[in-house]
Protein backbone atom coordinates (compact mmCIF):
# COMPACT_ATOMS: atom_id res chain seq x y z
CA UNK A 1 0.00 0.00 0.00
CA UNK A 2 2.59 2.47 0.76
CA UNK A 3 4.55 2.00 -2.47
CA UNK A 4 1.28 2.49 -4.22
CA UNK A 5 1.31 5.99 -2.52
CA UNK A 6 4.69 6.71 -3.31
CA UNK A 7 3.63 6.05 -6.86
CA UNK A 8 0.69 8.29 -6.85
CA UNK A 9 2.63 10.91 -5.23
CA UNK A 10 5.59 10.86 -7.35
CA UNK A 11 3.19 11.12 -11.05
CA UNK A 12 1.44 13.59 -8.79
CA UNK A 13 4.62 15.86 -8.89
CA UNK A 14 5.50 15.02 -12.64
CA UNK A 15 2.29 15.83 -13.13
CA UNK A 16 2.57 19.55 -11.29
CA UNK A 17 6.08 20.36 -12.66
CA UNK A 18 7.59 19.91 -9.48
CA UNK A 19 9.96 17.58 -10.76
CA UNK A 20 10.69 19.48 -13.80
CA UNK A 21 11.55 22.52 -11.16
CA UNK A 22 14.11 20.60 -8.89
CA UNK A 23 15.68 20.18 -11.89
CA UNK A 24 15.73 23.23 -13.59
CA UNK A 25 17.17 24.34 -9.89
CA UNK A 26 19.85 22.21 -10.03
CA UNK A 27 21.01 22.65 -13.69
CA UNK A 28 21.05 26.15 -13.06
CA UNK A 29 22.42 26.20 -9.30
CA UNK A 30 19.62 28.24 -8.15
CA UNK A 31 17.95 28.10 -4.93
CA UNK A 32 14.05 27.91 -4.61
CA UNK A 33 12.38 31.31 -4.52
CA UNK A 34 9.15 32.99 -5.82
CA UNK A 35 11.12 34.20 -8.49
CA UNK A 36 12.34 31.67 -9.89
CA UNK A 37 9.13 29.84 -10.11
CA UNK A 38 7.93 32.72 -11.56
CA UNK A 39 11.07 32.36 -13.99
CA UNK A 40 10.79 28.63 -14.48
CA UNK A 41 6.98 28.87 -15.15
CA UNK A 42 7.28 31.77 -17.85
CA UNK A 43 10.06 29.90 -19.44
CA UNK A 44 8.00 26.90 -19.86
CA UNK A 45 4.71 28.68 -21.45
CA UNK A 46 6.53 30.34 -23.51
CA UNK A 47 8.52 27.07 -25.03
CA UNK A 48 5.03 25.40 -25.03
CA UNK A 49 3.05 28.13 -27.05
CA UNK A 50 5.96 29.22 -29.41
CA UNK A 51 5.47 26.09 -30.64
CA UNK A 52 3.19 26.14 -33.83
CA UNK A 53 0.53 23.38 -34.14
CA UNK A 54 -1.04 22.76 -37.87
CA UNK A 55 -4.59 21.53 -38.01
Amino acid sequence: MKRLGRLILALLRELADENAYRRHLEAHGCVHSGEEWRRFSEERLRAKYARAKCC
